[in-house]
């Protein structure tokens, strides 16, 4: 078994170079030539991108799936070598970081991420959850958050408020989708630590996406302010803005969505089910854009305000759930976004003590910050160590807030520069990596506990 799967480790590595050396002999081959239409030229550049990204996604992918590892991680992997092939004299790939084409294709890739995402989530999945749920979702927000300020002030004393604010908010939020798979190769997420767990995730999320929407606002805000800051009411507004838009987003769900699918309803034609629902997605995210808040919000809102009995009679119309009409577009520009953003790690910050000292701290934080989560849990009979650790992962959410950092800019420069940029992907990737082996001890742990516990009172009783 395990030959099997280095031999095919080893052939994945072969099929990279020789994708690798392909792109190399296509972008000389293309400076070669002068003869070529710009615009002929541009469109092979772009094809060539997507070619050497789509595939070294599926390679990276696949190969930290036979590790047992996210594939996401290895989406991440190889878009860090592409970026940085230039340290081994292989200059060839160095444009993909600045290309504005695959910039566009990985927001809208994280546009339709946070779509599922919000889609596998309703409002009324949340109510059940109850305040056990909410609590720990709470927690898990507000400890991360000055943790990563504290730490941020500690190690870039010179930087502004605005700029600890933002790293402290890139640990609010937890990637359920890492600590769901472990729960379900674990058979445990019919119990009540899972519960709480996925619960509290949905719910950390739509926290986490309001804090950034928050930080980024105010950052926006002071970055365009005369006098350099933003004040107390300008704050306020932007944090009226985030929760008037989410409220506002319910009841359109409520009240305007079941109209908007039964007018859809009478459209014919292919495709009207999905275009139909992505015309709510963008229509969010664009309004959440317009008003100083993130895209993603919107996407995330759309999918979550989007419900089975709104378009149950279009769907069997058409044959299939939004899931599963949504899942192709995502398989094609989801990726895009994990491998630009490996791109944009620079490796040579990892040679700085300093920033391997940020990320450190930083990664300590993001795990301590969410063992918080476990004092929102008062029912001793729950295993609230498995429930701090499950929170831990931070995954593509991470990713796409270092990403949206990365792209602010704040002074003439960016919110999130390259070396703390590095420092944000080390910690994500180490909490992404830590919490399965984590997770399964705790509840494993759990059981051997209960089961003692059973054996002492049977003992006791007789």
């Amino acid at each position: 078994m395990t030959g099997s799967r280095l031999l095919g480790n080893k052939r994945s590595i072969i099929i990279l170079s020789a994708l690798l050396a392909t792109g190399f002999y296509s972008f000389a081959l293309g400076a070669g030539t002068g003869d070529s239409a710009a615009g002929e030229t541009g469109i092979l550049e772009i094809l060539l991108e997507l070619v050497v990204i789509l595939l070294a996604a599926k390679l990276g992918g696949d190969l930290f799936e036979r590790l047992g590892l996210p594939p996401v991680l290895g989406e991440l992997v190889l878009g860090i070598v592409i970026g940085n092939l230039r340290l081994v004299g292989v200059p060839v790939f160095d444009s993909f970081a600045r290309s504005i084409t695959l910039e566009i294709l990985a927001e809208l890739g994280v546009i339709i991420l946070l779509f599922q995402v919000g889609l596998e989530s309703t409002v009324a999945e949340m109510r059940k959850v109850g305040a056990t749920a909410f609590l720990v979702a709470l927690f898990g927000v507000i400890a991360p958050f000055f943790l990563g300020w504290g730490v941020s002030i500690w190690f870039l004393p010179e930087e502004s408020e605005y700029v600890h604010a933002f790293i402290g908010a890139t640990l609010c939020a937890t990637s359920v989708g890492i600590t769901a798979r472990v729960l379900k190769d674990l058979n445990k997420t019919s119990t009540r630590e899972a519960q709480i767990i996925l619960g509290a995730a949905v719910i950390d999320d739509i926290m986490g996406l309001i804090i950034l929407s928050v930080v980024t606002g105010i950052i926006a805000a002071a970055a365009h302010a005369t006098g350099g800051g933003i004040s107390l009411l300008g704050v306020g507004w932007i944090i009226s803005k985030s929760v008037i838009f989410i409220g506002a987003a319910l009841i359109v769900g409520i009240f305007v969505l079941p109209h908007y699918f039964r007018f859809a309803l009478r459209l014919r034609g292919t495709g009207v089910f999905l275009s139909f629902c992505l015309l709510v997605c963008f229509g969010l995210a664009y309004i959440s854009g317009k008003i100083g808040l993130a895209p993603i919000v919107g996407a995330f809102a759309a999918g979550l305000i989007l419900d089975k009995v709104q378009y149950q009679d279009l769907k069997e119309r058409e044959g299939h759930d939004i899931e599963e009409l949504i899942a192709p577009i995502a398989v094609f520009l989801v990726p895009i976004f994990f491998v630009r953003m490996g791109t944009l790690v620079d490796l040579t910050t990892f040679g700085k003590v300093e920033i391997l000292g940020f990320a450190a701290v930083l990664t300590f934080a993001a795990i301590i910050g969410k063992q918080a989560c476990s004092l929102a849990v008062f029912d001793r009979t729950t295993n609230r160590l498995a429930i701090g650790l499950g929170m831990i992962p931070r995954g593509e959410v991470g990713l796409i807030f270092a990403g949206i950092g990365a792209s602010l800019m704040l002074d003439g420069h960016p919110v999130v520069s390259p070396e703390t940029y590095s420092a944000v992907i080390i910690m994500v990737i180490v909490t992404t990596l830590v919490t399965p082996p984590l997770l399964k001890w705790s509840l494993q742990r759990g059981e051997r506990r209960l089961k003692r516990t059973g054996q002492r009172n049977a003992k006791s009783s007789a």
